[in-house]
């Protein structure tokens, strides 16, 4: 949000990179590893939030978005909690953005999520058009978006909210196109084989920065 090549400020978990890639998912998973709640009382002095998708639906659990205010600047942010988003979350969070683009303001965007809902009520309620909409939004915004990946990186309903060019990621993170147990159930491999399968995926974050996926790691190393 300070310039589109500049990453929020310090993470709050991890400074060591994870090992491997079943180390990375773990952590990332892990009940104690600071959520968006946290991030966002930390980078903003105050913030208004917004909430709905002007289709008569809201996602409170699992996309935080508002206006908050940061050394002096108004700061829009759009953040996943750690839970699998609800079709209304992404239309809350393309509002968001598409309002921000309005007023000139930059867009933060926090990716913690294992994925998208995927059970009956998000497939009546427009899942994959909702994701559609806010890669769309995401896409044709003006202002400067950083995103930081401070959790699961799961899937479409991951990099929806990933600005192009300008992801960034914490230790305590991973980014995949797929979950590693998922991966290893199509190749038709046993529950042992979970591990090496997150391994051969390439979703550590350094892993990430070598594959040109995000563009370094936060906060890595740093007391």
């Amino acid at each position: 949000p300070r310039g589109a090549g500049t990453p929020p400020p310090a993470p709050l978990g991890a400074r060591d990179l994870p090992a491997t890639g079943w180390d990375a998912v773990q952590r990332a998973r892990a009940v104690r590893r600071p959520r968006a709640e946290a991030y966002l009382a930390a980078y903003f002095e105050h913030r208004v939030p917004i909430s709905g998708d002007r289709c008569g639906g809201a996602d409170p659990e699992g996309m935080l978005c508002g206006f908050g205010a940061h050394e002096g600047r108004t700061v829009a942010y759009a953040a996943q909690t750690g839970t699998a988003t609800r079709p209304a979350g992404y239309r809350t969070a393309a509002r968001l953005i598409r309002l921000a683009d309005r007023l000139g303001i930059p867009v933060l965007t926090l990716v913690d999520t294992p994925g998208a809902a995927n059970d009956a009520e998000a497939e009546r309620q427009g899942v994959g058009a909702s994701i559609a909409d806010l890669f769309g939004a995401v896409a044709g915004a003006r202002v400067p978006i950083t995103t930081l990946v401070i959790g699961e990186g799961g899937s479409g309903g991951a990099l929806a909210l990933a600005a192009p060019g300008n992801t960034w990621a914490t230790p305590d993170s991973y980014f995949s196109v797929i979950a590693p147990e998922l991966a290893a159930a199509i190749l038709k491999r046993g529950p042992g084989e979970v591990e090496a399968t997150a391994d051969q995926l390439r979703i550590r974050p350094q892993d990430l920065v070598e594959l040109g996926v995000i563009r370094g790691v936060v906060g890595e190393g740093r007391p």
